[in-house]
């Protein structure tokens, strides 16, 4: 299965339309769109459209989609070049926007390459203790995935954790993207105060794809204030190829008790 088939996205008679109803196995617990498979879904579409590659997304999150409502993505591509494409993608809910996410898209042969951060040392998936859900029971994109804590440095802002899709047949672009939106994650196991965080924003730029089945969300808190916070993501294979990056803002409340 590939990512648009996991995320449910459906293209339309229009090639720069695609419908994406929101279930619960795309939503967070809570019952609202998880904003990574938002993302992910607007990249499949963009890629769907243009026939190109993502190079880098950033997607700014504007309002809630509650399952069982559809998602509308339509692709706006004002520029496109010989090897490059500059495009957006609108996610709405009727008239309701939800996410606006502007992309570029394209690759060139270039024969130069390098990668200079390094995986942190971490244990095998299988040598890693199982990460606990807040609601296991309930139906939600948490409850498709298999995750394995690797690292917990809460006194550096520095959280790891091994993820794995089981239904993902390949690693992809919009793969990626569901996957880089885990800075909430990282703000969760940084600061001591019960939280909850919603993500404002989320920036993925795109490296080099490799098969691997289980890639590393490896998460850095550069700083929280006046009830934000903001970080990184580096999302690598188990083979220590670094796939892509990913940055975000996100609104910080204390969670509220039953």
């Amino acid at each position: 299965m590939n990512a648009t088939d996991w995320l449910g996205l459906e293209p339309t008679h229009n090639p720069h339309r695609w419908c994406l109803p929101v279930t619960p196995g795309i939503s967070t617990g809570g019952g609202f769109l998880f904003g990574g498979c938002g993302l992910g879904a607007a990249i499949a579409a963009l890629e769907g459209t243009t026939g190109r590659p993502v190079i880098w997304a950033t997607a700014q999150y504007l309002s809630f989609a509650r399952p069982p409502s559809v998602l509308d993505i339509d692709v706006i591509v004002p520029a496109a070049g010989r090897h490059t494409t500059q495009a957006r993608a609108v996610g709405h809910v009727v008239d309701t926007e939800i996410l606006t996410v502007n992309a570029a898209l394209g690759s060139r042969d270039f024969d130069e390459e390098g990668q200079w951060p390094q995986r942190p040392d971490v244990p095998s998936p299988d040598d890693c203790p199982t990460r606990e859900l807040r609601h296991p029971n309930t139906a939600s994109f948490a409850t498709r995935i298999d995750q394995r804590w690797a690292l917990q440095d809460r006194a550096h802002g520095h959280c790891a954790v091994w993820t794995h899709l089981p239904d993902l047949l390949e690693v992809s672009a919009p793969t990626l993207g569901v996957l880089g939106d885990y800075v909430p994650l990282g703000l969760g196991q940084t600061l001591e105060a019960d939280i909850t965080s919603n993500s404002l924003d989320n920036t993925l730029r795109v490296a080099k794809l490799v098969p691997t089945e289980w890639v590393l969300v490896d998460v850095h808190i550069d700083v929280v204030h006046s009830g934000f916070g903001h970080g990184f993501v580096y999302l690598w294979a188990e083979d220590g190829t670094l796939m892509a990056t990913a940055s975000q803002s996100a609104i910080i409340r204390h969670r509220k008790e039953d």
